[in-house]
Formats: structure tokens, C-alpha cells, sequence
């Protein structure tokens, strides 16, 4: 009996990992329409610069949040995602493209989103 409370306690905390959602109020279109913070985040994310808290924590997160359909991902940065994604897609294509290189070099994360994409108005190039 003991062991399966054990494995039931393992088991809820398993299931409730979630990413810390200690970084969802931060101003993405403050970022996003900063050349010099934008480019911090970026270079924090290609091991180009320094890391913020919160750049560590993206980009400690952001594998596994590709390799597994951002499971672990609150509903707030769902959203952000897709609007970063929207954003750096349509107006920065150069840095998705050198962020797409290093955290999709094969292709297939891209191959994977491609039809969710679609539906939500973003052409993955």
C-alpha cells in the first residue's frame, strides 16, 4: 500500500510540472519592438551574449517546449509564443532564421508545427 501512495505522489507531481510562469507578465511587445533588447534575448539564446534571469529560464526551457508541444507551457505563454513567432516569422525572418538553425537544424520541429502554423496565419519559411 505504501509503495502505491509513493508512486500516486510521483505520478501528480509528474503530471503538474509545469514551466515557471514567474516571467508572464513580462512586456513581449516592449521586446519585440526594441532592436537592443530583442537582440539580448537573441544572442542570450545563440550563446552569442549574457542571459537575463528569464533568457536563462527561455532558453532552458525552449527543447523541451519544442520537443514536446509546449505540454508543460501555461496558456499565457502559448500565446506568447505565437506571438513571437508571429512577429520574428514576419518582421525579423533574418534572426528566425538563425534561431531556427540552431534549435531546428533538421527541419523537424518545422515539419511537425507546420499545419498549426498554417491555421493560425503564420507561413514557416
Amino acid at each position: 500500500m505504501k509503495v502505491a501512495v509513493v508512486f500516486l505522489a510521483m505520478l501528480v507531481c509528474v503530471l503538474a510540472e509545469k514551466y515557471t510562469t514567474k516571467y508572464d507578465n513580462i512586456d513581449l511587445d516592449s521586446i519585440l519592438n526594441s532592436d537592443r533588447l530583442l537582440n539580448n534575448y537573441v544572442n542570450c539564446l545563440l550563446d552569442a551574449g549574457n542571459c537575463t534571469p528569464d533568457g536563462k529560464e527561455l532558453k532552458q526551457s525552449l527543447p523541451d517546449a519544442l520537443a514536446n508541444n509546449c505540454d508543460k507551457c501555461s496558456e499565457k505563454q502559448r500565446e506568447g509564443s505565437e506571438k513571437v513567432i508571429r512577429f520574428l516569422v514576419n518582421k525579423r525572418p533574418q534572426i528566425w532564421e538563425r534561431l531556427s538553425k540552431k534549435y531546428d537544424p533538421t527541419g523537424e520541429y518545422k515539419l511537425k508545427f507546420q499545419d498549426q502554423a498554417q491555421q493560425r496565419g503564420i507561413e514557416l519559411h
